[in-house]
């Protein structure tokens, strides 16, 4: 199913154990005209950190309720490479973090 990135603005992630946060932005691939990940607010539990929610990791998304079911933990989440967001995403961390979640590598 198709929706659009402005749609899913806000929506609440869920993971295995429970609220993530909510998406607040996308990384989008204007070359390829893709979505390669979803920037999450984990609000108040991991101290307001912003994480990259691969498109791999997604599971489903309920409109309906406004949320995404997601394929991780709060425990993976919180051990992940921290992304520094006031830089750009570089193509080494992008191979740090993808190889710590065990996601595929888009650009090879």
């Amino acid at each position: 199913m198709l929706f659009k990135a402005k749609t899913l603005k806000a929506y609440k992630l869920h993971g295995h154990d429970g609220e993530i946060g909510r998406v607040n932005q996308f990384y989008f691939d204007d070359q390829h005209w893709a979505i390669r990940y979803l920037v999450a607010n984990t609000g108040g539990w991991l101290t307001g950190r912003q994480v990259l929610i691969s498109p791999y990791a997604l599971l489903a998304v309920d409109k309906a309720a406004e949320h995404i079911d997601i394929d991780l933990t709060k425990k993976q989440i919180e051990d992940s490479p921290a992304l520094e967001s006031d830089k750009p995403v570089s193509r080494q961390f992008e191979e740090s973090y993808n190889g710590y979640f065990g996601w595929p590598a888009y650009w090879v």
